[in-house]
């Protein structure tokens, strides 16, 4: 199986490139933004948790977005392995997704990191709040994430380029540009 983690600020295309992966190698886009924002707009009791942590631009406890990671490895739904999208966001995340993938025989195979410069992110993130109406994509907000992704997020790059699985790409472009690079990376995994 094929077990990739995209990682980047807020705004640094994240989402888009996921699908784009998951689409061309045949995985299973797992993001956990996506699921909490889903889990919020239902009401239910995780929705309500994760509202009251990310209306602040903070991060959920570990604990409760690894139990939701070890439901979705349970069920594979027949994937060739997944992509990771806003999972993990702390370098003790990071030890419990290798943990986890593990305990299913796994492992993380390559960690794209998608580098953009700040104003360009803050620029992409008003647009994106004034266009899907995203309430947490404002200003405020937005400096708020970006400081959390610097203090708790950042490390996570050290730690993954110690496993020598760290893959850094210009996440500035066109988005075709931008995976092109992407899957230039990851065709290379097949003869390394």
């Amino acid at each position: 199986m094929l077990n990739i983690v995209i990682f980047g600020a807020p705004g640094s295309g994240k989402g888009t490139q996921s699908e784009k992966i998951a689409g061309l190698y045949g995985l299973q886009h797992v993001s956990t933004g996506e699921i909490l924002r889903e889990e919020i707009a239902s009401s239910t009791e995780l929705g309500k948790l994760a509202d009251s942590y990310m209306s602040k631009g903070e991060l959920l406890p570990d604990c409760v977005v690894i139990e939701m990671l070890e439901e979705l490895l349970s069920k594979r739904n027949g994937s060739k392995g997944f992509i990771f999208d806003g999972f993990p966001r702390t370098v003790p995340q990071g030890e419990a997704l290798n943990s986890l993938l593990q305990r299913h025989g796994e492992k993380v195979n390559a960690v794209v990191s998608l580098e953009v410069e700040d104003e360009e992110l803050v620029s992409r993130l008003l647009k994106r709040g004034e266009i899907a109406g995203r309430v947490d994509d404002n200003r405020q907000t937005i400096e708020s994430r970006l400081k959390v992704y610097y203090r708790q997020t950042a490390p996570l790059k050290e730690f993954y380029r110690e496993q020598g699985i760290l893959e850094e790409i210009k996440g500035e472009g066109s988005i075709d540009e931008i995976f092109g690079s992407i899957a230039e990376k990851i065709d290379s995994l097949s003869t390394t």
